[in-house]
């Protein structure tokens, strides 16, 4: 049976009033989205941290031949890069900019690195290289600064812009024979070291963390990136979801 243009739309009946249930205080003729869940992709994202930023203080440490630094530059591109995208591809999808952007800036950072060690087969950065460092350096402190919901997650950004400042510092030394170069070489690499142990204790208790849900390593949070703070009754999420991005007109 069709309906005129002049008639009134149907009432639609309402859902019964409960806790969790969105369709009890749903208007009329509103739309209805869906959400899927995701898991926090900074695990993932931070252990191909692990690898990049170890295999490269091996080298500016001494601990492995410079010679291997292309092999280095391969591994780092053809496996760690592409990690870094997809991590940040889900950190956009499940509505947590600072993964996304984090992880993004991390694929172009690591990514330059390689690319130069590849097709320069160099281990320490050019001084047009260093240039682009250090602004990465300088762009990796946005996600820092967005980041006081996770000061850990935080903590390991800030170390990896901490590490590509004092790599183009060591790369600078290098090209322009500074007194200092080997020093500066050798800081960059104990740099790396500590941020591959940050990164590996984040990975492991954001993984933990992900599979109890609850926190089993110490790992701080505030506001709205608290664990309990993830398990609010829809209905008292309710006001909130209009504001979510995909949700809104405009981003």
């Amino acid at each position: 049976m069709t309906q005129s243009a002049g008639e009134p739309h149907p009432v639609r009946p309402r859902a019964v009033d409960a806790p969790g249930n969105l369709t009890a205080h749903m208007p009329e003729r509103v739309a209805q989205v869906f959400l899927r869940p995701l898991a926090t992709p900074l695990p993932m994202g931070f252990l191909a941290l692990v690898v990049a930023t170890t295999v490269y203080s091996s080298i500016q440490l001494g601990w492995i031949s410079p010679v291997g630094g292309l092999v280095a530059g391969r591994v780092v591109l053809v496996l760690c890069v592409p990690v870094f995208l997809i991590s940040c591809i889900f950190g956009f999808l499940s509505r947590d900019p600072v993964a996304g952007t984090g992880m993004g800036m991390l694929a172009l950072g690591w990514g330059s690195i390689a690319m130069a060690t590849v097709t320069t087969h160099l281990p320490l950065p050019s001084p047009a290289e260093s240039v682009i460092l250090y602004a990465l350096a300088g762009i990796m402190l946005v996600p820092v600064i967005a980041s006081f919901g996770k000061p850990v997650a935080g903590l390991v950004m800030l170390l990896t812009a901490t590490r590509f400042a004092v790599t183009a510092t060591a790369g600078l030394a290098s090209s322009y024979h500074w007194a200092a170069a080997t020093g500066w070489a050798d800081v960059a690499g104990w740099v790396g070291i500590a941020l591959a142990a940050v990164g590996l204790y984040a990975a492991l208790a954001f993984e933990l963390e992900g599979v109890a849900h609850r926190a089993v390593l110490p790992v701080p949070r505030m506001g709205s990136a608290r664990i309990d703070a993830a398990h609010v009754a829809l209905d008292e999420q309710e006001p909130n979801l209009i504001r979510e991005a995909g949700v809104r007109q405009q981003l």
